[in-house]
C-alpha cells in the first residue's frame, strides 16, 4: 500500500458565526435580586467572620493577660508566706 492512499486531504470545516442575540438567555429579574441578595449574605458573613476573628484574638490577650496577674499575685504571696514562715 502506497503511503499516499492512507493520507487523507480532508480539512476541518471552519467554524460557523452565530450572533448573540439569536441565543441569549431569557433576562430573569427573580434570579438578579436572588444573587443580589445571597451576594449581601456572602459579604455580611464575611465581615462577622472577620470581627469573630478580631474578638478571639483580644480576648486571648486578655485571658492571658489575666493569667499572668494572678500567677505573679500568687508568686509574690507565696514568697511574703515563706519569708514569714522562716524569717527570711
Amino acid at each position: 500500500m502506497s503511503p499516499w492512499k492512507l493520507y487523507t486531504f480532508r480539512m476541518a470545516e471552519p467554524a460557523t458565526r452565530s450572533t448573540a442575540g439569536d441565543d441569549a438567555p431569557p433576562f430573569d429579574p427573580v434570579a438578579v435580586d436572588r444573587a443580589y441578595l445571597q451576594e449581601r449574605a456572602r459579604r455580611r458573613a464575611r465581615i462577622e467572620r472577620s470581627r469573630a476573628r478580631r474578638r478571639a484574638g483580644v480576648r486571648f490577650w486578655l485571658v492571658l493577660l489575666v493569667l499572668i496577674a494572678v500567677s505573679v499575685l500568687l508568686t509574690v504571696t507565696i514568697l511574703n508566706e515563706v519569708e514569714r514562715l522562716f524569717g527570711l
